[in-house]
């Protein structure tokens, strides 16, 4: 079989039990319940015992604050990988994921990816914060290797190397904002903005202060914590102090369930003083007390709720693998497309080389996910996402309250914060405007 790209790692035998140890793979999946044997022998369905294989490299936290979510984006992309393989691969290629664990480190993300690429592989999935995104992201122009990432975040970035699959703030925060605002959102008009200190609460929050000028609403608070903070309790106090009658919660990871643990114990009633969520999803919910979230609201594109078959399918396939008990979140469905985007545009592009996957992507390129259609725009590399509003139930899913008639075209570059900067890969690039300076 002819070798279809330069960049490939030589063909190697099927993975053993032992390499996976060895890489991390099968330790990790030990708390993931069940997953067929397939992944680790080479011997699927669709693949023969001694078919040559791709390696790819899956950043996850998988111990720390952050891997309430990052362990079931790993889990997402692992059920993928054994399902292309049971179908024959890709290019007659057995795929051989390595995930070690990043532990919540932002430092550890470029040293992992170091190892994964030094050891063959052609493009990586993962990353949670954008403090670990961009650790990375000077590796990848380097190597000249694929990020496809799969978390919202708070966009004022573009890069030739990675894929955006989360969403972006004018797909998520500021929509909300609007509704929140509106009659039927309760004329919400003070918001309390809490975040987790890092790069993407800090600019989200810089976009929703531009945004909030000149209406009728304003902020009547703002703090930041770091992602190990337990004790919410003072700042509850404060936002109670404040007058808030709306708190817009970017705080990330583990911090969620002491915060909302914080809120119930203060007796912060949703209907009046709502907890709106970027970052938490369903799959997040569960580890935390329904008392706890109920009546409160999260901003995503995807949930577990949505109702479509494609949903059910792709639920229904998963727990069959991973656990009956699993719940779904908007990352872990943005995982799944992507990792599916990726294969398309391999198979397009007839090889797994950097820059003919680049060049089917700069066609524009879409799959039909659970959650509704994604498309990735070729100007910014971002995919179009729709927009949900969802209450959580006492059961801890969402009843999507509002929704996009469809998906929103990504504008990673809100000319409301950031004027004069634009992307568009398919004229040149970036185009900067004036430094702005990200205060708060």
């Amino acid at each position: 079989m002819p070798v279809p790209t330069a960049n490939l790692p030589l063909p190697r035998g099927a993975l053993s039990r032992r390499a996976a140890i060895r890489s991390g793979v099968a330790a990790t999946l030990a708390a993931s319940r069940v997953l067929a044997p397939s992944l680790f022998v080479g011997c699927s369905l669709g693949i023969p015992p001694r078919a040559p294989t791709v390696r790819i490299g899956l950043l996850h936290s998988q111990t720390g604050p952050l891997a309430i979510g990052s362990t079931s984006l790993r889990d997402v992309e692992l059920d993928a990988v054994e399902r292309f393989n049971a179908a024959g691969g890709i290019l007659g290629y057995a795929i051989d994921p390595r995930a070690p664990d990043t532990r919540s480190r932002t430092e550890l993300f470029p040293k992992r990816a170091t190892t994964l690429l030094d050891d063959g592989a052609v493009a990586l999935f993962g990353c949670w914060s954008s403090g670990s995104r961009k650790a990375v992201l000077p590796l990848l122009e380097e190597r000249d290797r694929l990020l496809f990432y799969p978390v919202q975040y708070e966009g004022n970035e573009t890069s030739r190397n990675v894929i955006y699959g989360g969403q972006v703030p004018n797909q998520q925060v500021l929509p909300a904002l609007d509704w929140l605002r509106s009659g039927p959102g309760g004329e919400r008009k003070k918001f309390f903005l809490l975040g987790s200190d890092y790069v993407y609460p800090r600019t989200t929050n810089f976009i929703v202060r531009k945004w909030l000028a000149g209406t009728d609403a304003g902020i009547v608070g703002e703090e930041y914590f770091s992602l190990d903070t337990k004790d919410f309790a003072p700042v509850v106090t404060r936002i109670r102090e404040s007058g808030a009658d709306c708190i817009l919660n970017t705080v990330n990871g583990a911090g969620n369930i002491a915060l909302c643990a914080a809120l119930a114990e203060a007796g912060i009633d949703p209907a009046k003083v709502p907890l709106v969520s970027t970052s938490i999803s369903e799959d997040d919910l569960r580890s935390m007390p329904a008392a706890h979230v109920a009546g409160h609201w999260v901003l995503s594109s995807y949930f577990q709720t949505v109702d479509t078959p494609a949903n059910a399918a792709w639920m229904a396939g998963f727990r069959g693998e991973f656990g009956q008990d699993r719940v779904f979140g908007d990352s872990m469905e943005a995982a799944w497309c992507l990792i599916n985007l990726w294969k398309a545009a391999v198979e397009e592009a007839g090889s797994f080389a950097t820059e003919a996957v680049r060049q089917v992507f700069a066609k524009g390129i879409g799959f039909d996910g659970p959650g509704g259609r994604m498309t990735i725009d070729p100007a910014t590399q971002h995919a179009t996402k729709y927009f949900r509003l969802g209450r959580v139930r006492p059961d801890r899913l969402c009843d999507v309250v509002v929704s996009s008639d469809g998906p929103l075209a990504p504008d990673p570059y809100p000319q409301i914060a950031f004027p004069g900067w634009k992307c568009d890969w398919t004229k040149g690039g970036l185009q900067p405007g004036p430094e702005v300076a990200i205060d708060g």
